[in-house]
């Protein structure tokens, strides 16, 4: 997970633990990374409201929004998603 170097991101070692996953963060002067992450980052904003109470939601419609994002064709390797380009 690559994540931006804002102050909301201080407790990422406890994302970390919890979600068994690596954090990255952007380096500070490339532009294009933070781009993608703010890409990213607002495609749930489409699908949730800002302010959104996630603890409303249940599994399986977080599951779903999950698998349309992951599913979301990328401009690279020619338009797959990653079940198409990853192992």
């Amino acid at each position: 997970m690559t994540l931006d170097n804002g102050k909301e991101f201080t407790g990422h070692q406890q994302l970390t633990d919890k979600l068994g996953t690596e954090v990255y963060f952007a380096d500070p002067n490339a532009t294009w990374q933070r781009g993608l992450n703010e890409r990213m980052n607002g495609l749930p904003r489409q699908l949730f409201p800002k302010g959104t109470d996630f603890s409303l939601s249940s599994h399986n419609e977080l599951a779903r929004v999950k698998r349309l994002l992951n599913r979301r064709p990328r401009k690279r390797p020619r338009l797959q998603d990653s079940r198409r380009t990853l192992p």
